[in-house]
């Protein structure tokens, strides 16, 4: 059975962006970002990528008409190989209904207000939603005439499940599934026992009390990027205690007996969120620049995540006696809240898989409708799945970019050594091998890397390299079995996708110091040698040349573009920043003297 799963709409930018002004700061405020593509043959999965890796247009929600080629191409297959084509939203009568009835059952809106809103709905489904206008978008970018037997709609919550419960083993296991929304819900809990799916209806919190939406409203009002930068306020809350006192807590939200929650308005309700918020916390339109404002902004709404979700957690734990837990969806990408809910739980083990967010659907989709046909998923856990280069390859792109770079090659076996001598100083190294990594951490393939011990070595790479705000912190890569001399990991055996955050120990905080956020916590990614093994002799190298157990790991970027896919854009990439060395395969290359 051949099963190719995808995200995206085709028109989804240009409708959102017309009818609900999805433009500027608000850009990715719709449906379908995220974009990607996964292909399962047989219940193996043997690739994915996302789209925006291949177009370079960064959380693109476009129609992923590269990636299913590259998928596709990458299996020595057709479009009329596929059996069935998964996709992961399905906007059923049902859905619709409730949908109605939101915009109806609103005492707020005027007739003429909720006709307008019935009127952009209809329009959405149109264009968008409905089965016949997916079956359009898929001929229009692709030429193939999609027999609609072969189209297989997921529900996006239960894609993003099938990710995370996949990618964990397939184990019998508890869940929470959270994020902005889906197509109605904001999140589901329930659990997977022998392969049968359980969904916790009473704890379904409704796109209305979205608590991920509502975090976003808050990366909009500190000046940032709603649905993208939430990152960055979870960043800047660890620069001061959470407040004794939360203003989001007392005056906003209300989380209810059951552990399900409650929030006053609709995220759409944007003035009057920033009215509110500027009552609570004093703030104003020319405050929300200052950084202690939005530091204690930031602190109270990362609490605040943190408070409900527990509150949210502690209901799946009453109602199952699971103890593993998957954790999937947006919310899931808060790795500081990851930590906290599993210790602060019964659960003895949770996973956030490397495709936790959107990224994640196309994976999930194409899994449920494999399992569904029959198939036994079998997905491993590397998420190294994406394109690869020859040596031809890279030596095409050298070539390319001959008046700018030089280069040496060596024994592929002398690589890491090579690269660890490299690193010993304040040199900043792109690196470059195998397959590149799907979702959106930098997990060793596509990454940039640097000696942590160096005081300065935060702000060089911030200001010189990544060209991004000051007060962002960097990630540690470490061996599996040094992480937990060097951090405390607590219930966590290892931690390979950067999906939690744990407090560097207090012998290694001036060693590491520029892997260590400001509150002494790092955000790790484990490696081991057979998840990674030429990265995991890097470090066992490096390590024996410094006594510093770790390197820096940062995205293969600069701010504002994706992780580079191929050698041409890692070349244009290393040209562009001030990085030291590119380590290309096995090809070591620096810019040439005169350049």
């Amino acid at each position: 059975m051949i099963v190719l799963g995808y995200n995206g709409f085709g028109k989804a930018a240009e409708l959102f962006a017309r009818l609900y002004r999805a433009t500027g700061i608000d850009r990715h405020l719709l449906f379908g970002h995220d974009s990607a593509a996964a292909l399962i043959v047989d219940g193996s999965l043997v690739a994915a990528v996302e789209e925006e890796r291949l177009n370079r247009e960064k959380k693109t929600s476009k129609f992923p008409s590269n990636a299913l080629n590259w998928c596709l191409e990458s299996g020595g297959l057709t479009l009329d190989d596929v059996d069935v084509f998964a996709f992961s939203w399905q906007f059923s009568d049902d859905v619709m209904d409730r949908m109605i009835a939101e915009i109806t059952e609103d005492a707020s809106a005027s007739a003429a207000e909720k006709l307008s809103r019935l009127g952009r709905l209809a329009e959405t489904h149109a264009a968008l939603f409905g089965r016949e206008a997916i079956l359009a978008d898929f001929h229009e970018h692709t030429g193939h005439h999609l027999d609609p037997g072969k189209l297989t709609q997921v529900p996006h919550h239960l894609a993003h499940l099938m990710t995370g419960y996949h990618l964990a083993g397939g184990h019998d296991t508890a869940f929470l599934v959270s994020d902005g929304r889906a197509e109605w819900l904001s999140a589901i809990a329930g659990e997977v026992r022998g392969g049968e799916i359980r969904i916790f209806d009473e704890l379904s919190i409704d796109s209305r009390h979205s608590l991920a939406m509502l975090f976003s409203v808050v990366t909009r009002y500190l000046g940032f990027v709603p649905n993208n930068d939430e990152y960055k306020v979870m960043a800047l809350a660890g620069y001061a205690p959470p407040p004794q006192a939360n203003p989001l807590l007392d005056h906003v939200v209300t989380v209810r007996p059951d552990g399900t929650y409650e929030i006053p308005y609709p995220a759409s309700a944007v003035p009057a969120y920033y009215a509110l918020f500027d009552r609570i916390f004093d703030g104003a339109p020319d405050r929300r620049e200052d950084f202690a404002f939005r530091v204690r902004v930031a602190g109270a709404a990362q609490q605040m995540i943190e408070v409900l979700t527990a509150a949210h957690l502690g209901a799946v734990e009453r109602r199952s006696d699971e103890s593993r837990l998957v954790f999937e969806g947006g919310l899931a990408l808060n790795c500081v809240n990851n930590t906290k809910l599993l210790e602060g739980s019964r659960f003895t083990a949770m996973d956030v898989s490397f495709g936790a967010s959107d990224v994640g659907v196309a994976l999930g989709a194409a899994l449920y409708a494999s399992r569904e046909a029959g198939d036994t998923p079998r997905t491993g856990k590397s998420p190294y799945l994406g394109p690869e280069f020859s040596r031809e390859d890279i030596l095409a792109a050298l070539d390319k970019f001959s008046q700018q770079v030089e280069w040496r090659e060596v024994e592929p076996g002398r690589v890491p050594a090579e690269t660890a001598a490299l690193l010993q100083d304040e040199s900043v190294v792109g690196w470059f091998q195998g397959r590149m990594e799907y979702g959106p951490r930098a997990l060793g393939n596509r990454s940039i890397l640097a000696n942590p011990r160096f005081p300065g070595m935060k702000d060089l790479i911030n200001e010189r390299i990544k060209q991004r705000e000051p007060f962002r912190p960097f990630a540690p890569v470490v061996l599996e079995e040094l992480a937990p001399e060097v951090f405390e990991t607590g219930k966590k055996d290892d931690s390979p996708y950067m999906t939690f955050v744990f407090p560097v120990r207090p012998a290694y905080q001036e060693l590491i110091q520029g892997a260590c956020h400001v509150d002494a916590t790092a955000r790790i990614q484990t490696v081991t040698d057979e998840s990674n093994p030429q990265l995991a002799q890097l470090l066992r190298r490096f390590n024996e040349l410094t006594g510093v157990p770790c390197l820096i790991n940062t995205s293969f970027n600069v701010a504002g573009e994706p992780i580079v896919c191929s050698p041409v854009d890692a070349l244009a990439c290393f040209l562009n920043t001030d990085m030291d060395h590119l380590v290309l395969g096995s090809f070591l290359v620096r810019r040439t003297t005169d350049s």
